[in-house]
């Protein structure tokens, strides 16, 4: 117990750090843009209304209402976790020349990249909300709930960021490999495809074994009212998220903190 008061004293000392860390990831990301920050909100709406012009003459619109909100409201998830974790993967190798000169905990590095993620994500929801209303979406008192299943997911991806953070300072083979993950992941996860299409056998694996369904579905389930994927109905879909986030936050901080006294011997 004194160990996690320390670590969270050590979290509010540096907290000044962090945004600075976070203020930096944004600017650099949007540096020389002549579009800026409007471009978070552009980007997600060009990539889905390609991909819903080509996948929604593949599935039958009458097994996906209202497509481009179903898609959207996965991407929107997805894309969290995904573009938060492939940042956070170099968030120690990346900062090895403040670490070498200065004490700062190693920890922050990462946490910030995530946090960056959250703001991107956010800008991301505009999106979504600009295509509901122009696809007639329904809006509802559900989607205040946003921030619920946002938590989830964000937890669930500070631990996977931790972990490969960790994992990549000793195994820099560890981010190549991660895309192909990421790649297949996206694939097995029903962004464009209702569930339903997989085999049965398959169904149960991605309903009940893949964390990112779990967010994805109950987001959907806040933005398409009377959504109820593949027959789960919302509380085993919050079961399974709250879950595999406190897990995966355990295991990302036990392998970290394992790990980062032996940092500055490979960075």
């Amino acid at each position: 117990m004194k160990l996690l008061i320390a670590r969270i004293q050590g979290f509010i000392r540096f907290k000044d750090l962090m945004g600075q860390l976070v203020s930096r990831d944004l600017k650099l990301k949007y540096r020389r843009s002549v579009l800026g920050y409007l471009w978070s909100v552009l980007n997600p709406l060009f990539i889905m209304t390609i991909m819903a012009i080509v996948f929604s003459h593949m599935f039958k619109r009458a097994s996906i209402p209202n497509f481009p909100v179903y898609l959207m409201s996965g991407q929107v998830m997805f894309n969290f976790m995904n573009l938060s974790t492939k940042s956070a993967i170099n968030s120690i190798n990346g900062s090895a020349s403040l670490l070498k000169k200065t004490y700062v905990p190693k920890y922050v590095f990462t946490v910030s990249k995530i946090i960056s993620g959250v703001i991107d994500c956010i800008f991301s929801m505009g999106a979504l909300l600009i295509v509901m209303l122009f696809t007639g979406g329904e809006f509802s008192w559900r989607l205040l709930l946003f921030p619920l299943v946002l938590v989830q997911n964000f937890v669930f991806t500070l631990g996977l960021g931790l972990f490969l953070a960790a994992t990549n300072v000793f195994f820099r083979d560890i981010q190549y490999i991660y895309n192909a993950v990421t790649t297949a992941w996206l694939y097995l996860t029903p962004m464009f495809y209702p569930i339903e299409a997989l085999p049965v056998s398959l169904q149960y694996a991605v309903s009940h074994l893949n964390p990112m369904y779990s967010y994805v579905s109950q987001f959907r389930c806040l933005t398409m009212p009377g959504f109820v994927p593949g027959g789960i109905t919302m509380g085993p879909l919050i079961f399974i998220g709250v879950v595999s986030a406190i897990l995966m936050l355990f295991i990302g901080l036990w392998v970290f903190v394992k790990t980062q006294d032996k940092f500055i011997l490979y960075i």
